[in-house]
């Protein structure tokens, strides 16, 4: 079962991909799959409107 990480820690990965890191060096230095880091970093475009898809705020609408 996936554990649940904190909005704290996902905050600090995305802080960690804008400062020049890359997924594959976050991932293992964290221990978290590369294709986590990839969904939070699409969804934390799609939230402000940079890319089309659903918001974050939408999603926990519908569920």
């Amino acid at each position: 079962m996936p554990r649940e990480l904190s909005p704290e820690f996902r905050r600090k990965v995305l802080d960690l991909l804008r400062a020049g890191r890359a997924v594959q060096q976050i991932a293992e230095d964290l221990q978290i799959s590369d294709q986590t880091i990839y969904n939070w970093r699409r969804q934390d475009r799609i939230d402000p409107g940079l890319v089309a898809g659903v918001t974050s705020t939408d999603h926990r609408r519908h569920t």
